[in-house]
């Protein structure tokens, strides 16, 4: 019998380490965790779709929305509607409030899908009106400059904030980037897309409450990546149909070998 009990303690520390190792990889996996974040597709004739994934404190503390952040709060339909409201009457276009809530830290967090039909006219949606956008295209390069200012300034009580939290600017581009300014958070060097395509600008949660200026650029081809991997697949095709045209003509003319 202490032998069995032994080994059962000793099987549920072992499966206790592998739960921690396992969540601590998802974390490396997952990367970097954002109390705010700003998750923008654009595409090449200028529209986008923007993901905000946030933390209700943050919504209310950054962007001004009047919701109640207490984590014990019900999070039914009723606040749903309550964020679609808010959100439409501030002149955005809504296509999505996320039905479901998580918890990170102690905090409660949303997802608002938006749909921006021009990236130049973006600041009327209120939510994204904290920026001021400048979008140009001259037929071989597409251009964006946004300056992100001041934050809503609200004081939220009973946040459990510890100046570790970070805020995040996303933007997902369709086409090769040929300039960005983003730069490390610690180091301030330039570090280079995510997955060719991604870029990142990062900042203090502290800095953003703050209203510390944030200017994002970039710049990228006109050619789309996915058009310009057609092109290519679809000459490699023709190229291959050639080859093996040749052939089979080849051999059926050259001359035969008497027997």
């Amino acid at each position: 019998m202490r032998f069995w009990a032994g080994g059962r303690v000793a099987r549920a520390i072992f499966l206790a380490s592998a739960a921690a190792l396992s969540l601590t990889g998802c974390n490396r996996v997952l990367g970097k965790e954002y109390e705010y974040e700003e998750d923008v597709t654009l595409s090449l004739d200028g529209s986008a779709v923007v993901y905000i994934n946030a933390s209700i404190t943050s919504l209310v503390a950054l962007r001004g929305l009047d919701l109640n952040a207490d984590t014990r709060a019900r999070f039914d339909q009723t606040f749903v509607t309550n964020v679609r409201r808010q959100v439409e009457a501030a002149g955005c276009a809504v296509d999505r409030v996320s039905t479901t809530s998580w918890y990170r830290n102690g905090r409660r967090f949303l997802q608002l899908r938006l749909r921006v039909p021009n990236v130049r006219q973006a600041a009327t949606c209120g939510l994204l009106g904290w920026s001021k956008y400048g979008y140009t295209d001259d037929g071989n390069e597409i251009s964006l400059r946004q300056e992100v200012g001041a934050s809503a300034g609200k004081d939220v009580a009973g946040t459990n904030w510890d100046g570790s939290e970070l805020v995040a600017f996303k933007l997902h581009l369709p086409s090769k980037i040929t300039f960005h300014n983003v730069r490390d958070l610690d180091t301030g060097l330039v570090t280079p897309p995510k997955r060719g395509n991604i870029l990142v600008w990062e900042q203090k949660l502290t800095d953003r409450r703050a209203g510390k200026p944030l200017v994002m650029e970039m710049r990228m081809e006109r050619e789309s990546i996915l058009r310009r991997t057609l092109m290519l697949f679809a000459a490699a095709f023709a190229a291959a149909i050639v080859v093996m045209g040749g052939a089979i003509w080849w051999t059926l003319k050259r001359p035969r070998r008497p027997a």
